[in-house]
C-alpha cells in the first residue's frame, strides 16, 4: 500500500490513518457525514468506505449508532479496522464487492437491516475518462459501464423501509442520480456545493426516505470559500464538527 499518512478530522476529534497517495478523506467526506441524520441506535452503513472517516466522523457526532463500513478493497479495509480501534469504535467491517448480490450475502450483509445508508459513489464509469494508473486511486473513482446506476440499487437494498439514504456526488451526475433514486425514495432533499459564490455547483448532496411520498426539497446551498480563498465561516465550522447541514 505504500507510506500511510496519520491525519487528523474534526479538529483533531477524529484520528485517520490513510494511503499519502490515491484517494484520500477529504471535503467531500466531511460534507456527507455532516448530512447524516444519524441517533443513537440506528444501524448506519458507511458505504464505500475506504479507511472509514464518514463512518467516524458520524460515530464522534453522535455517540450510540451501531456502525458498518462496506470496503472492497482488503488493505484499506484493514485500515478501516485501525482506524476503528484508534477512535475506540465498535463497528462491523464488510470485505465485499457492493455490486456482487452473492458475495454481499456471503459477508453478512443483509438486505434491508440498515436505518441509515452514506455513500460517496466512485465519480466515473469506464469510458467516461481516462483512469488514474494508481490502482487505489482508480478503483475509488472508477466504476464499470452502468456501474452507477448498480451501485444506488445495491445501495437501496440495504436500507430498511423508512429508513433515510444520503449521498454526495459530482454536480454532472445529478440527473442519473435523481432518476436511480426517485422511485424508492422519497422526501428527496437536494443541496448544491459551489467552490465560491460566483462558480458552478461542484458537488451535489442528496437524502431522502425510502418509502416516503413527500416531494422533492431544494435546500440552500452550501458555498464554501470565500473571496480570499479561505473556507466561508459555514464551511470552516463543518471541518471543524461545530456545525452540520441537516
Amino acid at each position: 500500500m505504500g507510506e500511510i499518512t496519520e491525519d487528523c478530522l474534526l479538529g483533531g476529534r477524529v484520528p485517520l490513518a490513510q494511503p499519502a497517495k490515491g484517494h484520500r478523506a477529504g471535503t467531500d467526506a466531511v460534507l456527507l457525514a455532516a448530512s447524516a441524520p444519524a441517533k443513537a441506535g440506528d444501524r448506519v452503513l458507511d458505504v464505500g468506505a475506504s479507511t472509514g472517516a464518514v463512518g467516524l466522523m458520524v460515530a464522534a457526532r453522535e455517540k450510540g449508532v451501531h456502525l458498518g463500513f462496506v470496503e472492497r478493497d482488503s488493505r484499506l479495509a484493514e485500515l478501516c479496522r485501525r482506524n476503528c480501534r484508534e477512535n475506540g469504535v465498535e463497528a462491523e467491517i464488510f470485505v465485499t464487492d457492493l455490486l456482487d448480490g452473492a458475495a454481499r450475502r456471503g459477508a453478512g450483509l443483509l438486505p434491508e437491516a440498515a436505518d441509515l445508508v452514506l455513500t460517496n459513489p466512485p465519480f466515473l464509469e469506464e469510458g467516461q475518462a481516462r483512469i488514474s494508473p494508481d490502482r487505489g486511486r482508480a478503483a475509488a473513482h472508477a466504476l464499470p459501464a452502468g456501474g452507477l446506476e448498480a451501485w444506488l440499487k445495491a445501495s437501496l437494498s440495504l436500507l430498511r423501509s423508512r429508513g433515510h439514504l444520503v449521498l454526495i456526488h459530482r454536480a454532472d451526475r445529478l440527473a442519473e442520480c435523481l432518476e436511480g433514486l426517485s422511485g424508492p425514495l422519497g422526501g428527496l432533499c437536494l443541496r448544491f456545493v459551489h467552490p465560491s459564490a460566483d462558480r458552478p455547483a461542484i458537488r451535489f448532496l442528496l437524502s431522502g426516505t425510502k418509502g416516503s411520498r413527500a416531494p422533492l426539497r431544494i435546500l440552500p446551498p452550501l458555498v464554501l470559500n470565500g473571496p480570499d480563498g479561505r473556507f466561508t465561516p459555514q464551511a470552516r465550522a463543518l471541518h471543524l464538527g461545530e456545525a452540520d447541514l441537516l
